[in-house]
Protein backbone atom coordinates (compact mmCIF):
# COMPACT_ATOMS: atom_id res chain seq x y z
CA UNK A 1 0.00 0.00 0.00
CA UNK A 2 1.39 3.44 -1.09
CA UNK A 3 2.27 5.96 1.35
CA UNK A 4 0.96 9.57 0.97
CA UNK A 5 4.66 10.52 0.23
CA UNK A 6 4.66 8.16 -2.93
CA UNK A 7 1.60 10.14 -4.37
CA UNK A 8 3.40 12.91 -3.94
CA UNK A 9 5.91 11.97 -6.01
CA UNK A 10 4.28 10.84 -8.68
CA UNK A 11 2.29 14.16 -9.05
CA UNK A 12 6.14 16.06 -9.42
CA UNK A 13 6.61 17.47 -12.84
CA UNK A 14 9.65 15.87 -14.96
CA UNK A 15 12.03 18.64 -16.50
CA UNK A 16 14.88 16.35 -17.89
CA UNK A 17 14.91 16.94 -21.67
CA UNK A 18 13.25 14.56 -23.60
CA UNK A 19 14.44 12.78 -27.06
CA UNK A 20 15.23 14.88 -29.87
CA UNK A 21 12.23 14.90 -32.62
CA UNK A 22 12.41 12.95 -36.11
CA UNK A 23 12.84 14.79 -39.58
CA UNK A 24 11.18 12.12 -41.68
CA UNK A 25 7.97 14.22 -41.47
CA UNK A 26 9.63 18.05 -42.34
CA UNK A 27 10.58 16.15 -45.85
CA UNK A 28 7.34 14.61 -46.11
CA UNK A 29 6.12 17.83 -45.76
CA UNK A 30 8.07 19.45 -48.18
CA UNK A 31 7.59 17.19 -51.08
CA UNK A 32 4.22 17.98 -50.66
CA UNK A 33 4.62 21.40 -51.05
CA UNK A 34 6.44 21.03 -54.21
CA UNK A 35 3.96 18.37 -56.21
CA UNK A 36 1.56 20.62 -55.42
CA UNK A 37 3.35 23.78 -57.02
CA UNK A 38 4.27 21.22 -59.92
CA UNK A 39 0.90 20.19 -59.89
CA UNK A 40 -0.50 24.25 -59.70
CA UNK A 41 1.34 24.45 -62.75
CA UNK A 42 0.75 21.97 -65.21
CA UNK A 43 -2.48 23.09 -64.80
CA UNK A 44 -1.97 26.69 -65.66
CA UNK A 45 -0.09 25.84 -69.02
CA UNK A 46 -2.95 23.22 -69.70
CA UNK A 47 -5.51 25.60 -69.02
CA UNK A 48 -3.40 28.53 -70.87
CA UNK A 49 -3.47 25.98 -73.96
CA UNK A 50 -6.89 25.52 -74.29
CA UNK A 51 -7.48 29.18 -74.40
CA UNK A 52 -5.56 29.44 -77.90
CA UNK A 53 -8.06 29.20 -81.01
CA UNK A 54 -6.27 26.88 -83.53
CA UNK A 55 -6.44 28.76 -86.32
CA UNK A 56 -5.34 28.67 -90.44
CA UNK A 57 -3.64 32.11 -91.60
CA UNK A 58 -2.33 33.89 -94.87
CA UNK A 59 -0.22 36.79 -95.82
CA UNK A 60 -1.27 39.89 -97.34
CA UNK A 61 0.30 40.40 -100.74
CA UNK A 62 0.94 44.19 -102.37
CA UNK A 63 -1.10 43.77 -105.56
CA UNK A 64 1.97 46.33 -107.00
CA UNK A 65 4.85 44.22 -105.84
CA UNK A 66 7.25 43.58 -108.85
CA UNK A 67 3.80 44.26 -111.05
CA UNK A 68 3.37 40.69 -111.13
CA UNK A 69 0.09 39.30 -112.38
CA UNK A 70 -1.95 37.10 -110.08
CA UNK A 71 -4.11 33.86 -111.61
CA UNK A 72 -7.91 34.57 -111.70
CA UNK A 73 -8.98 31.05 -112.95
CA UNK A 74 -7.13 27.89 -113.67
CA UNK A 75 -8.10 25.32 -117.26
CA UNK A 76 -6.75 22.59 -118.82
CA UNK A 77 -6.97 22.16 -122.89
CA UNK A 78 -4.97 20.57 -125.67
CA UNK A 79 -2.36 21.88 -128.24
CA UNK A 80 -4.20 22.34 -131.41
CA UNK A 81 -3.04 23.17 -134.86
CA UNK A 82 -5.42 25.68 -136.70
CA UNK A 83 -3.80 24.69 -140.15
CA UNK A 84 -3.24 20.61 -140.58
CA UNK A 85 -4.41 18.91 -143.50
CA UNK A 86 -4.63 15.25 -144.76
CA UNK A 87 -3.75 15.35 -148.52
CA UNK A 88 -5.28 13.29 -151.23
CA UNK A 89 -4.95 13.27 -154.67
CA UNK A 90 -7.54 15.15 -156.62
CA UNK A 91 -8.35 11.72 -158.86
CA UNK A 92 -8.56 8.27 -158.37
CA UNK A 93 -5.74 6.41 -159.05
CA UNK A 94 -2.95 3.59 -157.85
CA UNK A 95 0.26 5.32 -156.56
CA UNK A 96 3.10 4.58 -157.99
CA UNK A 97 5.76 6.56 -155.54
CA UNK A 98 5.58 8.23 -152.18
CA UNK A 99 8.04 10.92 -151.10
CA UNK A 100 7.36 11.17 -147.38
CA UNK A 101 8.00 10.42 -144.54
CA UNK A 102 6.88 10.67 -140.68
CA UNK A 103 8.87 13.78 -139.15
CA UNK A 104 10.54 15.00 -142.89
CA UNK A 105 9.16 18.78 -143.25
CA UNK A 106 7.81 19.94 -146.66
CA UNK A 107 7.25 23.21 -148.28
CA UNK A 108 4.64 24.52 -149.84
CA UNK A 109 4.20 23.07 -153.63
CA UNK A 110 6.59 20.01 -152.43
CA UNK A 111 5.62 16.57 -154.11
CA UNK A 112 4.88 14.49 -151.89
CA UNK A 113 3.67 11.36 -154.32
CA UNK A 114 3.11 10.40 -157.54
CA UNK A 115 0.22 8.58 -158.91
CA UNK A 116 0.39 6.02 -162.76
CA UNK A 117 -0.09 8.34 -164.91
CA UNK A 118 -0.95 6.13 -168.08
CA UNK A 119 -4.84 7.20 -168.31
CA UNK A 120 -3.76 10.17 -167.98
CA UNK A 121 -1.15 10.69 -170.64
CA UNK A 122 -3.35 8.85 -172.94
CA UNK A 123 -6.10 11.22 -172.65
CA UNK A 124 -3.79 14.54 -173.24
CA UNK A 125 -2.04 12.19 -176.21
CA UNK A 126 -5.43 12.37 -177.66
CA UNK A 127 -6.57 15.01 -176.69
CA UNK A 128 -3.31 17.04 -178.64
CA UNK A 129 -4.03 15.00 -181.84
CA UNK A 130 -7.46 16.41 -182.14
CA UNK A 131 -5.97 19.86 -181.44
CA UNK A 132 -3.52 19.36 -184.34
CA UNK A 133 -6.66 17.87 -186.82
CA UNK A 134 -8.60 21.09 -185.56
CA UNK A 135 -5.62 23.45 -186.74
CA UNK A 136 -5.17 21.25 -189.94
CA UNK A 137 -8.36 21.70 -190.48
CA UNK A 138 -8.18 25.71 -190.41
CA UNK A 139 -5.42 25.65 -193.00
CA UNK A 140 -7.64 23.78 -195.75
CA UNK A 141 -10.37 25.68 -195.39
CA UNK A 142 -8.20 29.01 -196.04
CA UNK A 143 -7.09 27.65 -198.81
CA UNK A 144 -9.83 27.11 -200.06
CA UNK A 145 -11.74 30.72 -199.12
CA UNK A 146 -8.90 32.13 -200.75
CA UNK A 147 -9.59 30.50 -204.03
CA UNK A 148 -13.23 31.37 -203.58
CA UNK A 149 -12.90 34.94 -202.57
CA UNK A 150 -10.62 35.56 -206.10
CA UNK A 151 -12.92 33.84 -208.30
CA UNK A 152 -15.52 36.28 -206.39
CA UNK A 153 -13.80 39.33 -207.39
CA UNK A 154 -13.05 37.73 -211.04
CA UNK A 155 -16.74 37.05 -211.57
CA UNK A 156 -17.63 40.61 -210.36
CA UNK A 157 -15.61 42.23 -212.57
CA UNK A 158 -17.01 40.52 -215.78
CA UNK A 159 -20.95 40.58 -214.20
CA UNK A 160 -20.30 44.10 -214.48
CA UNK A 161 -19.30 43.98 -218.48
CA UNK A 162 -21.92 41.58 -218.74
CA UNK A 163 -19.64 39.20 -219.75
CA UNK A 164 -21.09 36.15 -217.17
CA UNK A 165 -24.43 35.81 -215.92
CA UNK A 166 -25.74 37.12 -212.42
CA UNK A 167 -26.61 33.89 -211.05
CA UNK A 168 -23.01 32.75 -211.48
CA UNK A 169 -21.49 35.73 -209.91
CA UNK A 170 -24.12 34.95 -206.62
CA UNK A 171 -23.28 31.45 -206.61
CA UNK A 172 -19.26 32.11 -206.24
CA UNK A 173 -20.57 34.73 -203.66
CA UNK A 174 -22.44 32.20 -201.76
CA UNK A 175 -19.35 29.63 -202.22
CA UNK A 176 -17.31 32.64 -200.62
CA UNK A 177 -19.71 32.87 -197.95
CA UNK A 178 -20.21 29.69 -196.86
CA UNK A 179 -16.25 28.55 -196.70
CA UNK A 180 -16.03 31.93 -194.33
CA UNK A 181 -18.67 30.35 -192.04
CA UNK A 182 -16.72 27.64 -192.23
CA UNK A 183 -13.31 28.92 -191.34
CA UNK A 184 -15.26 30.35 -188.21
CA UNK A 185 -16.32 27.08 -186.97
CA UNK A 186 -12.97 25.46 -187.63
CA UNK A 187 -11.09 28.24 -185.80
CA UNK A 188 -14.21 27.25 -182.64
CA UNK A 189 -13.22 23.82 -183.30
CA UNK A 190 -9.50 24.31 -182.47
CA UNK A 191 -10.20 26.81 -179.44
CA UNK A 192 -12.56 23.95 -178.25
CA UNK A 193 -9.17 21.34 -178.87
CA UNK A 194 -7.34 23.74 -177.27
CA UNK A 195 -9.26 24.00 -173.99
CA UNK A 196 -9.58 19.81 -174.21
CA UNK A 197 -5.68 19.89 -174.11
CA UNK A 198 -5.25 22.22 -171.22
CA UNK A 199 -7.94 19.99 -169.32
CA UNK A 200 -5.70 16.77 -170.09
CA UNK A 201 -2.80 18.77 -169.20
CA UNK A 202 -4.40 19.57 -165.83
CA UNK A 203 -5.44 15.60 -165.29
CA UNK A 204 -1.65 14.97 -166.05
CA UNK A 205 -0.45 16.93 -163.30
CA UNK A 206 -3.56 15.86 -161.21
CA UNK A 207 -1.50 12.70 -160.79
CA UNK A 208 1.23 14.40 -158.59
CA UNK A 209 0.06 14.88 -155.07
CA UNK A 210 1.75 18.04 -154.09
CA UNK A 211 1.78 19.61 -150.20
CA UNK A 212 -0.54 23.05 -150.13
CA UNK A 213 1.74 24.77 -147.22
CA UNK A 214 4.79 24.34 -145.44
CA UNK A 215 4.60 22.05 -142.79
CA UNK A 216 5.70 18.57 -140.96
CA UNK A 217 4.47 15.13 -141.85
CA UNK A 218 2.56 13.86 -138.83
CA UNK A 219 1.53 10.54 -140.93
CA UNK A 220 1.91 8.80 -143.62
CA UNK A 221 -1.34 7.23 -145.43
CA UNK A 222 -0.52 5.34 -148.34
CA UNK A 223 2.41 3.22 -149.63
CA UNK A 224 3.46 2.67 -153.13
CA UNK A 225 0.37 0.14 -155.38
CA UNK A 226 -2.33 1.02 -153.20
CA UNK A 227 -5.38 2.97 -154.73
CA UNK A 228 -6.07 6.18 -153.68
CA UNK A 229 -9.00 8.14 -153.95
CA UNK A 230 -10.53 11.53 -152.65
CA UNK A 231 -13.97 9.89 -151.78
CA UNK A 232 -14.16 6.96 -149.55
CA UNK A 233 -15.02 3.85 -151.51
CA UNK A 234 -16.22 2.35 -148.34
CA UNK A 235 -13.86 -0.46 -148.53
CA UNK A 236 -10.55 -1.49 -146.70
CA UNK A 237 -8.24 -1.38 -149.78
CA UNK A 238 -8.44 2.19 -151.29
CA UNK A 239 -7.12 5.15 -149.12
CA UNK A 240 -8.20 8.57 -148.92
CA UNK A 241 -5.46 10.57 -148.34
CA UNK A 242 -1.41 10.06 -148.85
CA UNK A 243 -0.17 12.37 -145.65
CA UNK A 244 -0.98 14.13 -142.79
CA UNK A 245 1.05 17.69 -142.66
CA UNK A 246 0.96 20.29 -139.90
CA UNK A 247 1.72 23.79 -139.93
CA UNK A 248 3.46 24.26 -136.27
CA UNK A 249 3.42 27.56 -136.77
CA UNK A 250 -0.01 27.61 -136.55
CA UNK A 251 -0.48 25.41 -133.16
CA UNK A 252 -2.26 27.14 -130.50
CA UNK A 253 -4.20 26.02 -127.18
CA UNK A 254 -7.96 25.14 -126.48
CA UNK A 255 -9.13 25.03 -123.25
CA UNK A 256 -12.90 24.27 -121.96
CA UNK A 257 -14.33 26.58 -119.35
CA UNK A 258 -16.70 26.42 -117.22
CA UNK A 259 -19.98 28.41 -117.82
CA UNK A 260 -19.93 29.88 -113.94
CA UNK A 261 -16.65 31.40 -114.53
CA UNK A 262 -16.23 32.36 -118.30
CA UNK A 263 -17.14 35.62 -116.60
CA UNK A 264 -13.36 36.25 -116.04
CA UNK A 265 -11.93 35.49 -119.11
CA UNK A 266 -11.50 38.49 -121.28
CA UNK A 267 -10.01 38.79 -125.12
CA UNK A 268 -6.40 39.20 -124.75
CA UNK A 269 -5.78 38.19 -121.65
CA UNK A 270 -2.69 37.61 -120.22
CA UNK A 271 -2.33 33.75 -119.92
CA UNK A 272 0.62 31.37 -118.69
CA UNK A 273 0.73 27.95 -119.81
CA UNK A 274 2.19 24.69 -119.02
CA UNK A 275 2.80 21.46 -120.69
CA UNK A 276 1.84 18.26 -119.17
CA UNK A 277 5.54 17.10 -120.87
CA UNK A 278 7.22 19.85 -119.55
CA UNK A 279 5.96 21.17 -116.26
CA UNK A 280 8.89 23.46 -115.18
CA UNK A 281 8.86 25.44 -118.62
CA UNK A 282 6.16 28.45 -117.74
CA UNK A 283 4.77 29.80 -121.75
CA UNK A 284 3.39 33.20 -122.13
CA UNK A 285 0.17 33.07 -124.13
CA UNK A 286 -2.85 35.32 -124.59
CA UNK A 287 -6.48 34.66 -125.05
CA UNK A 288 -7.18 34.66 -128.92
CA UNK A 289 -11.30 34.14 -128.54
CA UNK A 290 -13.83 33.10 -126.72
CA UNK A 291 -16.23 30.89 -128.86
CA UNK A 292 -19.57 32.05 -128.42
CA UNK A 293 -21.31 28.67 -127.93
CA UNK A 294 -21.66 26.36 -124.87
CA UNK A 295 -21.32 22.48 -124.73
CA UNK A 296 -24.61 21.53 -122.98
CA UNK A 297 -23.39 18.24 -122.06
CA UNK A 298 -20.03 19.39 -120.25
CA UNK A 299 -21.81 22.75 -119.49
CA UNK A 300 -17.93 24.19 -120.91
CA UNK A 301 -17.01 27.13 -123.36
CA UNK A 302 -14.11 26.59 -125.37
CA UNK A 303 -11.65 29.23 -125.19
CA UNK A 304 -9.14 29.90 -127.58
CA UNK A 305 -5.45 30.96 -126.28
CA UNK A 306 -1.94 31.61 -128.74
CA UNK A 307 1.10 30.87 -127.84
CA UNK A 308 3.76 33.88 -128.05
CA UNK A 309 6.40 31.00 -128.01
CA UNK A 310 7.89 29.02 -130.91
CA UNK A 311 9.28 25.56 -129.77
CA UNK A 312 9.97 22.31 -131.84
CA UNK A 313 8.64 20.78 -127.97
CA UNK A 314 5.46 21.89 -128.44
CA UNK A 315 3.61 19.17 -130.71
CA UNK A 316 -0.33 18.73 -131.31
CA UNK A 317 -2.19 17.28 -129.03
CA UNK A 318 -0.57 17.40 -125.84
CA UNK A 319 -1.98 18.38 -122.89
CA UNK A 320 -1.18 21.70 -121.29
CA UNK A 321 -2.71 24.03 -118.45
CA UNK A 322 -3.23 27.27 -118.46
CA UNK A 323 -3.70 30.32 -116.08
CA UNK A 324 -5.32 33.12 -117.18
CA UNK A 325 -3.79 36.40 -115.28
CA UNK A 326 -5.27 39.31 -114.53
CA UNK A 327 -3.52 42.35 -116.98
CA UNK A 328 -0.98 43.79 -115.25
CA UNK A 329 -0.76 47.62 -115.16
CA UNK A 330 0.90 49.08 -118.19
CA UNK A 331 4.40 50.55 -118.46
CA UNK A 332 4.73 54.03 -116.72
CA UNK A 333 1.02 53.70 -115.40
CA UNK A 334 0.53 54.16 -111.69
CA UNK A 335 0.83 50.97 -109.62
CA UNK A 336 -2.50 49.36 -107.96
CA UNK A 337 -2.88 49.83 -104.00
CA UNK A 338 -4.17 46.88 -102.00
CA UNK A 339 -3.25 43.63 -101.09
CA UNK A 340 -4.47 40.69 -102.03
CA UNK A 341 -5.69 37.98 -99.35
CA UNK A 342 -8.05 34.65 -99.43
CA UNK A 343 -11.56 35.61 -100.56
CA UNK A 344 -12.43 32.96 -97.05
CA UNK A 345 -10.47 35.45 -94.77
CA UNK A 346 -12.89 38.44 -95.00
CA UNK A 347 -16.15 38.32 -92.82
CA UNK A 348 -19.05 40.47 -92.56
CA UNK A 349 -19.09 42.64 -89.44
CA UNK A 350 -21.49 45.06 -87.73
CA UNK A 351 -22.52 45.59 -91.59
CA UNK A 352 -18.96 45.97 -93.05
CA UNK A 353 -16.14 44.17 -93.87
CA UNK A 354 -13.41 43.07 -91.62
CA UNK A 355 -10.33 40.90 -91.53
CA UNK A 356 -8.92 38.92 -88.16
CA UNK A 357 -5.13 40.40 -88.08
CA UNK A 358 -2.76 38.30 -85.94
CA UNK A 359 -0.52 39.93 -83.86
CA UNK A 360 3.22 39.11 -83.08
CA UNK A 361 2.05 37.60 -79.34
CA UNK A 362 -0.77 35.46 -81.38
CA UNK A 363 -3.93 37.71 -80.19
CA UNK A 364 -5.96 38.36 -82.73
CA UNK A 365 -7.40 41.85 -83.75
CA UNK A 366 -10.87 42.89 -85.74
CA UNK A 367 -9.65 45.24 -88.44
CA UNK A 368 -12.42 46.60 -90.83
CA UNK A 369 -11.14 46.96 -94.56
CA UNK A 370 -12.52 47.96 -98.04
CA UNK A 371 -12.77 45.08 -100.07
CA UNK A 372 -12.60 45.39 -103.81
CA UNK A 373 -13.08 42.71 -106.48
CA UNK A 374 -12.45 38.63 -106.21
CA UNK A 375 -9.03 37.92 -108.19
CA UNK A 376 -9.51 33.96 -108.90
CA UNK A 377 -9.86 32.85 -105.19
CA UNK A 378 -8.23 35.66 -103.67
CA UNK A 379 -10.04 38.83 -103.03
CA UNK A 380 -8.26 42.47 -103.08
CA UNK A 381 -8.45 44.71 -100.07
CA UNK A 382 -7.99 48.55 -101.09
CA UNK A 383 -7.60 49.73 -97.49
CA UNK A 384 -7.05 48.99 -93.81
CA UNK A 385 -4.86 46.14 -94.76
CA UNK A 386 -1.15 46.37 -95.34
CA UNK A 387 1.40 43.81 -97.06
CA UNK A 388 3.05 41.73 -95.35
CA UNK A 389 0.20 41.38 -92.39
CA UNK A 390 -1.04 37.80 -91.30
CA UNK A 391 -4.98 37.21 -91.20
CA UNK A 392 -6.88 34.83 -90.13
CA UNK A 393 -8.30 32.44 -92.67
CA UNK A 394 -12.47 31.22 -92.22
CA UNK A 395 -12.37 32.49 -88.97
CA UNK A 396 -14.56 30.46 -86.46
CA UNK A 397 -17.61 31.88 -85.42
CA UNK A 398 -16.61 32.37 -82.08
CA UNK A 399 -13.42 33.88 -82.86
CA UNK A 400 -13.33 37.17 -80.81
CA UNK A 401 -11.28 40.18 -80.27
CA UNK A 402 -7.83 39.86 -78.42
CA UNK A 403 -8.36 35.87 -78.56
CA UNK A 404 -5.04 33.96 -78.54
CA UNK A 405 -4.60 31.49 -81.74
CA UNK A 406 -2.44 28.91 -82.39
CA UNK A 407 -1.54 29.77 -86.60
CA UNK A 408 -1.15 27.75 -89.31
CA UNK A 409 0.28 29.32 -91.98
CA UNK A 410 -1.41 28.90 -96.03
Amino acid sequence: MNTNADLLNELRIDRSPGPPPSRKWLWIALAAIALIALLALAGWWLFARDKAVPVETATAVSLAAGNTSASVLDASGYVVARRMATVSSKITGRVREVLIEEGMEVEEGQVMARLDPIDADAQRSLSAAQLSAARSEIASVQAQLAEAEAHARRLGTLVGQQLVSRAQYEQAVATRDALRAQLQSARRNTEVAAGGLRISDLGVDNTVVRAPFAGVVIAKAAQPGEIVSPLSAGGGFTRTGIGTIVDMDSLEVEVDVGEAYIGRVQPKMPVEATLNAYPDWKIPAEVIAIIPTADRGKATVKVRIALKEKDARIVPDMGVTVSFLEKAPEAGGEPRRGVRVPATAIVQRDGGEAVFVVGGDDTVEARDVQAGAMIGEAREVLSGLAPGETVVVEPPAGLAEGATVATDTQ
